[in-house]
């Protein structure tokens, strides 16, 4: 009876406890379910920004784009304007390209003329891999913002897709200090920028106009496009499409070009120029180089598109001044980069400065080429030292050059000597797709204009480490300490 008597006297206790217990648990579960919903559904939220064509533009009709249920207007962008038409490339035919602003995770749904059954999106290093929903549309999720290539056929006629972070701090029609575009077409032609002035094209605003940049704590902002295909070849008013002249402190950010007559970007004896989340859809003309930093110092170049047909970055020390003619403190980072024609990056032609040094190049992705896209080839006694290329990964269709390091004379140059390439560093590239020569060239001019230290860390060719006795490297006369690490 003891025993019962004890047993009964605590039943109560066990099952208040175990009601308490069941409580809690309930409790914590609908804790944990609300804040997975609540994570869930933050996660999910999207914003997106739209900017339509003006109606004076003649939007593309080869593609229909729908970012979150939203319409995306789409522009053309023209190759192989006269008189290069008609010539030995072919550059796929004019293409298409948008812009729209995101947060969030948003669903991306395109609708092409063209069956999109093998439609390839690059850079392929994203991961993108979009559903079929019929034969000719196709979606895919973004988390974040990115530049794509959506290609139904290689180079022929593709979408260039372009989303940017959400804008904030943008300028308002009539602040001080602000030339302002609204939506529409514009026809300025020339514009001129001083210190302490802001332009600022909104997005749907196309302006047709060159720029000439000079002074200090200048920026060039906004969603629109600048656009400079009204011009026949080298005939622009300013002569790029933005010229950053002896200027200090400058800032390119979150715009489009288009259409360049000749070298698009050029900051020449300038310091501290940042160009930030920029696109460029270029490819009418010959010589519509990309960014060009002359004899300039401090130099961003992060998070861009770039198609030219000529070469992407070009590095010139065009004149030697007294003060500090050299080109130094190079960035080109977090990048995609197509090159029609000519070369990825040149450094060196044209170069009469002292020094060409401390340039990084890292995390890129190539998504197409033609040329030799490393070409380092400086002359005029210039020294070309500490570079380092690394993290980048590359799209090969069977080009015959790789890279080339070879001091050099060439057409370009007044004084009619080599120059030096010292302290080179390729690291962590890949380069695969189609087979290919791909080769790999190092030879100095002479005993002292030679090329020495240069490492290859980690560098493959269609799945091959790249060493010393691979069959794609070339290694000349006046070399010195070459390095092969994998």
């Amino acid at each position: 009876m003891k025993t019962a008597s004890k047993t009964t006297q605590h039943e109560p206790i066990k099952a208040g406890t175990y009601l308490i217990r069941v409580l809690v648990g309930m409790l914590i579960a609908c804790f944990i379910i609300f804040t997975g919903l609540s994570r869930g559904a933050a996660a999910s939220a999207a914003e997106v920004v739209t900017y339509p064509v003006p109606a004076e533009e003649v939007s593309s009709s080869d593609y229909q784009v729908q970012v979150a249920g939203r319409k995306i207007d789409t522009y053309m962008a023209r190759v192989l304007d006269p008189p290069f038409a008609g010539k030995r490339w072919d550059f796929g035919g004019p293409y298409s390209f948008a812009n729209f602003d995101m947060s969030g995770s948003v669903v991306v749904r395109i609708t092409s003329k063209r069956s999109l059954r093998n439609v390839v999106i690059r850079p392929q290093s994203y991961g993108i891999k979009p559903t079929l929903e019929n034969d000719h549309t196709i979606s895919f999720t973004l988390e974040r913002p990115l530049k794509l290539s959506v290609e139904p056929d290689g180079r022929k006629g593709p979408l260039l897709l372009f989303a940017n972070p959400i804008e904030t701090d943008a300028p308002k029609a009539g602040d001080e200090n602000v030339v302002y575009f609204g939506p529409g077409v514009h026809k300025p032609e020339k514009i001129i920028l001083e210190s302490n002035q802001i332009l600022y094209l909104a997005g749907g605003a196309v302006v047709k106009a060159e720029v000439l940049v000079k002074g200090t704590n200048i920026r060039i902002c906004g969603r629109g496009i600048l656009d400079g295909s009204d011009w026949q070849w080298r005939k622009g008013p300013v002569g790029n499409l933005i010229a950053i002249r002896d200027s200090t402190d400058v800032e390119i950010n979150g715009i489009t070009l288009r259409g360049s007559s000749h070298w698009t970007i050029v900051p020449k004896n300038s310091k501290r120029v940042t160009v930030r989340n920029v696109k460029l859809c270029n490819s009418r003309v010959q010589n519509d180089d990309g960014i060009n930093p002359c004899n300039s110092q401090d130099v961003l170049i992060t998070d861009c598109f770039i198609r030219s047909d000529d070469d992407c970055i070009a590095l010139k020390g065009l004149d030697f001044i007294a003060e500090n003619s050299n080109v130094e403190r190079i960035t080109v980072e977090n990048s995609t980069l197509w090159c029609d024609r000519a070369r990825i990056f040149l450094l060196g032609h044209e170069s009469r400065a002292a020094f060409m040094r401390n340039i990084t190049i890292r995390n890129l992705d190539i998504i197409h080429f033609t040329m030799t896209p490393f070409l380092l080839e400086p002359g005029e006694d210039m020294r070309l030292e500490d570079i380092t290329i690394e993290d980048i990964r590359m799209h090969g269709e069977g080009q015959r050059e790789f890279i080339r390091l070879r001091p050099v004379v060439n057409q370009y140059m007044r004084k009619k000597v080599p120059g030096f390439i010292r302290n080179v560093l390729f690291k962590n590239i890949i380069l695969d797709g189609q087979p290919g020569d791909y080769l790999v060239q190092l030879e100095g001019a002479d005993p002292e204009h030679n090329v020495q230290d240069v490492t290859f860390e980690n560098v493959s060719i269609d799945g091959a480490k790249l060493k010393k006795e691979s069959k794609q490297v070339r290694i000349g006369e006046h070399t010195e300490n070459l390095r092969f690490k994998y």
